[in-house]
């Protein structure tokens, strides 16, 4: 599977936004970090405008047919943002940094309250929900700048109104 974009242009884009790369790291890493990333943006497709470009063989949620900003903007059939891309490659970096982070796995059966090791003792912030989609919402990390580049091709969800 292809994330969004290119190594080079990730590279390029993380440098320009200031991020640093650690050293050594190879570039089978980047590529995988861009599939994450890439995965992580196209968990907001059901909120995406259209439908996918090739169907549901496609790979990725984007290019789309039918797309359009939130502003009512046409996007071409097949094309994909460079907001787009950009999210995945910020979703790219956090990932290259700190594996998973974007992805939590929650279990709904145990969760840890306090924490002691050695003279360290933490305790944590706790839900009082079981329902499995309460937890993961509160697991899953919103990050600000991924959130900002990909709004304006979010389709606006309006409350239903009900005619009898």
């Amino acid at each position: 599977m292809a994330g969004y974009g290119t190594n080079e242009d990730f590279t390029a884009y993380a440098s320009a936004a200031g991020y640093v790369i650690p050293d050594g790291t190879e570039e089978i890493a980047i590529t995988a970090a861009r599939q994450r990333g890439s995965l992580v943006i196209d968990r907001y497709e059901r909120y995406f405008a259209g439908t996918r470009t090739g169907g549901y063989q496609q790979e990725r949620a984007w290019g789309r047919t039918g797309a359009s900003t939130y502003y009512g903007e046409a996007i071409p059939a097949g094309e994909i943002p460079v907001a787009i891309i950009n999210a995945s490659y910020e979703a790219a970096f956090l990932e290259l940094t700190n594996p998973g982070s974007l992805s939590p796995v929650v279990t709904g059966s145990a969760t840890v309250k306090r924490e002691k090791i050695g003279h360290l003792e933490v305790e944590y912030s706790t839900s009082s929900s079981t329902n499995i989609a309460d937890l993961v919402a509160i697991a899953t990390p919103v990050v600000t700048t991924i959130e900002g580049l990909l709004w304006p091709f979010l389709v606006p969800i309006l409350p239903g109104i009900l005619v009898v």
